[in-house]
């Protein structure tokens, strides 16, 4: 037998394979057309099995949805998470050790983004916040995933979180082929979120206390303050039967404020933010909230924060109406959690009642594939 006719035959039978199999795959494969939070209509492949996500901190939703296994369709993303919020990396990474190997591309709004990386991994969808639109605009970047034949998705869980959230994770579901999952946890999102609702609706503005948040507070010791507008968890706040004191202040998502204007209008509760900054900041004095805090540690930082020059003279501190939560809340679908423990500190006798951490408990062995640990507010 002639070998360079055997092995041609050969290569013709593996090359029209191989071509057999492109065009099968691709005959398999469902484009579907949605329309993304940013009010775009994109067209995207189904149930993709590659997906670069534009923020760590993403795989707080896609957890809800792909909950075997979160991170098996993605293969980048920023690195955020890791930097902002190591517990709960840590906690993913325990279970699923892949994690780890997830290259980290930096910002898809920056110089920093590598665009020719995401699309040799054959990338077929990238997942961007709402809140980073313009910027994406500006860039110049969805044209050029649109060029490579990539998608490009704007989902929202931060600037306007109680609107966003449902769409949000419907289009995610519907996208990802996990609608079930999606209706479960939008159902379950709504009973929480109208738990509060139906008993603030009719509380007059008189019986509605002035509420300061005060966002990262200690995480730059050497500054203070920045809050949040009617925007956010300042929404929160006025949906939980409070006055958001940002909300009289800005119209804007957030805000500079200095500690006279605080100490001035001495509003009757203080609440702040906080999350386990450590490795993003060693010197950081905030709160630690997250999957790895424990209740000492939370009694000694926000006894910290309020032990601030000219804190103990506010209102909120005297009472013992000065609280903390974590801060990550402002960019996930759980936070109805801060929302109810908003409403138990702004108004105790009404939801004497509501318990954040059953609910807590409850939102982990229904929907997401880490057990909860750690604490994730605190009072004073």
């Amino acid at each position: 037998m002639n070998v360079m006719l055997l092995t041609r035959g050969l290569c013709s039978a593996t090359a029209a394979a191989a071509l057999t199999f492109a065009f099968a795959t691709t005959a398999l494969a469902e484009t579907i057309t949605v329309t993304d939070i940013a009010g775009r209509m994109v067209d995207v492949e189904k149930n993709p099995t590659k997906v670069v996500i534009g923020e760590g901190r993403m795989i707080y939703s896609i957890a809800l949805l792909d909950q075997e296994n979160p991170f098996e369709r993605i293969v980048g993303w920023k690195n955020d998470m890791v930097r902002f919020d190591p517990d709960a990396y840590r906690k993913y990474q325990a279970v699923y050790p892949q994690a780890a190997d997830i290259p980290s591309f930096g910002s898809p709004y920056s110089d920093e983004w590598n665009l020719e990386a995401v699309i040799s991994l054959g990338t077929e969808v990238v997942l961007m916040n709402l809140g980073n639109l313009l910027k994406a605009q500006e860039s110049g970047i969805i044209e050029k995933l649109e060029e490579a034949g990539v998608a490009t998705i704007f989902v929202d869980f931060r600037q306007d979180p109680t609107q966003n959230t449902v769409p949000s994770i419907q289009l995610l579901g519907r996208i990802f082929d996990k609608r079930d999952e999606a209706d479960a946890f939008t159902d379950y999102y709504q009973a929480q979120m109208k738990l509060i609702y139906s008993r603030v609706e009719q509380i007059p503005v008189k019986d509605r206390p002035i509420v300061f948040i005060e966002r990262a507070a200690g995480y730059n010791p050497a500054k203070c303050c920045s809050t949040f507008g009617a925007a956010n968890l300042g929404r929160l706040v006025d949906l939980a039967g409070g006055r958001n004191w940002g909300s009289l202040k800005s119209p804007g998502f957030s805000a500079a404020v200095s500690l006279e204007a605080i100490f001035a209008d001495d509003p009757e509760i203080i609440i702040g933010t906080g999350a386990n900054w450590l490795e993003a900041n060693p010197a950081t004095t905030a709160v630690l909230f997250g999957y790895e805090a424990d209740d000492a540690m939370v009694r000694e930082r926000l006894g910290a924060l309020a032990s601030r020059e000219g804190w103990g003279e506010l209102s909120a501190v005297k009472s013992g109406r000065f609280h903390s939560v974590y801060h990550q809340f402002y960019n996930s679908p759980y936070h109805f959690v801060a929302m109810q423990a908003f409403a138990k500190w702004i108004h105790p006798d009404l939801f004497a009642d509501v318990d954040p951490d059953a609910t807590m408990t409850e939102l982990h062995d229904k929907f997401l594939p880490i057990e909860y640990s750690g604490v994730f507010w605190g009072s004073l």
